[in-house]
């Protein structure tokens, strides 16, 4: 795993430790969430070098993802595609906003979908359910411990899926957004989990210029 910039210490306290537990309990609330931020997108002080993964995508091919996403600007979020309620949320606000970018800017930005439950999110599986949200986005998937490690190296908490007595299988993981700049590569800011589609659609044509949104 390459070297990387760890959050700065304030925002470590919150955000990198915010995991959400998500399940398959129907109409049941899925998410319980711990730390707070008074902002839906964070500047970190300190930006952190993106995840070094070499996984699956959506088509069945090997994605380097600091190879393909060198030069990009960069949209990265951990979870799964059985989640009932954060996971679509999150992803569906990400593409209301990208809708509403010049198609320059869309064909330029890279958002990726890295499952938190490999198992059962095969590359068939990522790309019909990414298909239902915007058919550019891409999915991976690949070994579990290399998923939790390169998520780990950003910050980002996942654990393995765990199947409860009732046969509803809970996963377990960070709810945050990682947003790089094209400029350096790194991560500069982060989504929260309570950013919503205005926030993002705000936030992006800054972002896809390396500037602060």
């Amino acid at each position: 795993m390459r070297r990387r910039t760890m959050f700065a210490a304030a925002l470590a306290a919150t955000a990198a430790l915010t995991l959400t537990a998500c399940g398959s309990d129907g109409d049941k609330p899925a998410a319980e969430v711990s730390g707070t931020t008074s902002k839906p997108i964070v500047t970190l002080d300190s930006p952190m070098e993106k995840p070094d993964l070499v996984l699956t995508d959506s088509d069945g091919k090997k994605y380097d993802l600091l190879e393909k996403t060198k030069g990009h600007p960069t949209l990265i979020y951990f979870g799964y595609t059985h989640c009932p309620d954060v996971c679509p949320l999150t992803m569906a606000n990400i593409a209301v906003a990208v809708k509403q970018l010049p198609k320059a800017e869309q064909d330029d930005l890279r958002v990726l979908f890295v499952t938190s439950d490999p198992e059962r999110d095969t590359a068939p599986v990522l790309k019909k359910w990414l298909g239902g949200i915007n058919k550019e986005f891409t999915g991976l998937t690949g070994d579990f411990n290399t998923i939790q490690a390169g998520a780990r190296s950003v910050n980002i908490g996942i654990e393995k899926p765990v199947k409860k007595k009732n046969g509803d299988v809970v996963s377990t993981h960070g709810a945050q957004v990682l947003l790089t700049s094209a400029k350096d590569d790194r991560v500069h800011w982060i989504g929260m989990q309570d950013a919503t589609s205005d926030n993002y659609t705000a936030a992006l044509p800054k972002i896809i210029k390396g500037q602060n949104p």
